[in-house]
This record gives C-alpha cells, sequence and structure tokens, in this order.
C-alpha cells in the first residue's frame, strides 16, 4: 500500500508531500518533496491508495448561509444569542467543534483565520482530481482524508506543540526522535535530514501515517446526525489505534 501525507499551505512553499510505502511490518519514506506545486500534490493523490490532507475540505454550513444571507441583507442573530455564541458555529465547523470535545485542540478557523487561503488552494486541487475521475468525499471515504496532525501526534503520545519554524529545529529533532522511537518499523532513510530540517516534511509523514490509519478504518468517522455536515464541509479523522496498528496484523506490539 502507498498512502501519502499533504501538508498544504496557501503556497507552494510551505508545502509537503510524503510517500510511504508500506509492506508488512514496515513502512518506508520512499519520497518527499518540499515548496510543492498544485500539479505534484494531484499526481501524488492519483497514485495513492490514499491521501491525509493537513487542510480544511470545506467552509462551515452555517458561515456559508451566513454569507449568502448577508449578501442579500437578511443576516438575522439567533434569539438568544449573541457575541462569541452566535459566532462560534461561523467559525468552527461540526468536525472543529468535535475535535475540541475529544482531543482539548481547536483546529484554525477556516472562516475567521488565514488557513482559508489554503482551503480555496485545496478547493482547486480537489476539483482536479474530480476532473481526473478521483472525486473526493469530504467525510473521508475515498481517495483523500482530511487530518490534523497536532492531534494525531497528540493523540499517538508525540510532542505535538512547540516544534514548528527554524527557531525551534532542537523540538522538532526531539519530535523526530520520538516518532521513530514509537515506531521502529518507520524508515526515513535519506530523508530523515529534511525532516528534522523541516517541519512541513515531517508533518506530511504524519499526514500519510494518518492516511494509512484511515484507509485501515482505525479513524474516527461522522455520527449519523454529522454525516450531512461533513460532506459539505470536511471531516478530521482522529486516529482511534495506537502507532503500532498501522503495521500488518500480528507484526507490532500490542497496546
Amino acid at each position: 500500500m502507498l498512502t501519502v501525507g499533504i501538508d498544504l499551505a496557501a503556497e507552494a512553499t510551505r508545502t509537503a508531500v510524503a510517500w510511504l510505502d508500506w509492506s508488512p511490518g514496515r513502512a518506508r519514506l520512499a519520497r518527499v518533496e518540499v515548496a510543492v506545486d498544485d500539479g505534484l500534490i494531484v499526481d501524488a493523490v492519483m497514485e495513492a491508495r490514499k491521501a491525509g490532507i493537513d487542510c480544511p475540505l470545506g467552509w462551515p454550513d452555517k458561515f456559508v448561509d451566513f454569507v449568502t444571507a448577508h449578501r442579500a441583507g437578511h443576516v438575522r442573530v439567533p434569539e438568544g444569542l449573541a457575541g462569541r455564541a452566535w459566532r462560534r458555529d461561523l467559525a468552527l465547523r461540526v468536525t472543529d467543534q468535535v475535535v475540541h470535545e475529544q482531543t482539548g485542540l481547536t483546529p484554525l478557523s477556516v472562516s475567521a483565520d488565514r488557513i482559508g487561503h489554503a482551503t480555496m488552494r485545496c478547493a482547486a486541487v480537489l476539483a482536479e482530481l474530480a476532473r481526473r475521475g478521483r472525486p473526493v468525499d469530504r467525510r473521508g471515504g475515498g481517495a483523500v482524508v482530511e487530518v490534523y496532525p497536532a492531534a494525531c501526534l497528540k493523540r499517538w503520545g508525540l510532542p505535538y506543540r512547540g516544534y514548528k519554524r527554524a527557531a525551534n529545529l532542537t523540538e522538532l529533532g526531539r519530535l523526530v526522535d520520538r516518532l521513530l522511537e514509537a515506531a521502529p518499523w518507520l524508515e526515513l532513510g535519506g530523508y530523515e535530514p529534511l525532516c528534522r530540517a523541516s517541519d512541513d516534511a515531517t508533518d506530511a509523514v504524519v499526514c500519510a501515517l494518518a492516511a494509512r490509519a484511515s484507509a485501515l478504518g482505525l479513524v474516527t468517522v461522522p455520527a449519523a446526525e454529522q454525516a450531512g455536515a461533513a460532506a459539505t464541509e470536511g471531516w478530521i479523522a482522529l486516529p482511534t489505534a495506537p502507532l503500532d496498528g498501522l503495521i500488518a496484523p500480528g507484526q507490532g506490539r500490542t497496546a
């Protein structure tokens, strides 16, 4: 199985893609690229069994309704709500709120934070995948699944904060050390120096690990009452098994 991880930013400069090649008892980092353009992202997804992308796949339904109403001049604040309580459902998707409930982490708001720029880019990538015959199920059931590296790392008991940007290379190195200790079957090979130098590359590897979890059915999925929103807003798949659950049955430690 080949899984791909995509750490998507608004521009190619901060975008990374990782390819993990899985065989019984091991996962080999076959390739990592940084400063990746849309064409390579699409090609990577097309060749993968599953791709995990760190980017919202859509906007909150209530935000879309709000913008439409505002354009027509018909915005109404729900009775009994005001301020932050009213804006919560405009700023956070259903999946963002579920992630906060389950992990204590709050994903960036696609409608109120700069990550919206990345989602605009993502929308174009998803459209190109559909044109090539790989339409995306935003609930995570198809070729692409939305993932959140910080939440994955936290669920796997690994450092999940403080390793971003050049000023924190020491912490990034510690994260790579901890990851390799927790997953001795993961082979970074000649790409290990890049992972230690680029948090984008490391996040892409984490996304590829999360894609494997999704491909094996070892992630959270929307409940019946959440499925409708997830189909349009996107759904962050959280791992439900330890890292060793990602390798072939019978090859890892029990947890």
